[in-house]
């Protein structure tokens, strides 16, 4: 995790936090084989709700996700999924987006590392700034539209290095 992000997250409030974890969450879901795009919407609705329904939401997506996929990287994203706390929770928020930046940055290191991580690290700053430039009096929905449009790129990204990887190239 670049320095940048350690003082975003420092700073960052629990949206924010909660939309940072969520985010490298989001973007590592292409390891889970097979996870659809909109997995996480329920937790995204939360976060713009301000934290309404997390506990409850995230009990669903975690019902949904099955156990398949026996790869170490599919493992790790369980894992990130797993360590998100059931309460809304600043302190406990921000150890999770501790987390799941380490463990994406590790996941794209995994992957071939170099331009993957730095690109890693971009967007995770990029996010962690974009949200601290939102208002924190404006509505809780307020400045996810370019986070979700983020993540949904770098997903396509990783998606295509995973599908050359798996042809062998």
């Amino acid at each position: 995790m670049s320095q940048s992000a350690q003082e975003l997250i420092a700073e960052a409030g629990e949206r924010g936090l909660a939309a940072s974890a969520l985010a490298c969450l989001d973007r590592c879901l292409p390891l889970l084989d097979p996870a659809p795009d909109d997995l996480l919407r329920p937790l995204w609705q939360s976060v713009a709700e301000g934290g309404a329904g997390w506990a409850e939401r995230l009990g669903e997506v975690r019902a949904t996700l099955e156990e398949t996929d026996d790869a170490d990287s599919a493992v790790l994203v369980r894992k990130m999924l797993g360590a998100a706390p059931s309460e809304w929770d600043g302190a406990a928020l921000r150890a999770w987006a501790e987390a799941c930046s380490l463990t994406a940055l590790e996941l794209h290191e995994q992957l071939g590392g170099g331009p993957l991580v730095e690109a890693e690290e971009r967007r995770q700053v990029r996010i962690l700034e974009f949200l601290a430039g939102t208002p924190s009096d404006g509505p809780p929905a307020a400045g996810l539209r370019p986070v979700l449009e983020v993540s949904a790129e770098a997903r396509r990204v990783l998606r295509a290095v995973v599908s050359r990887r798996e042809r062998g190239a």
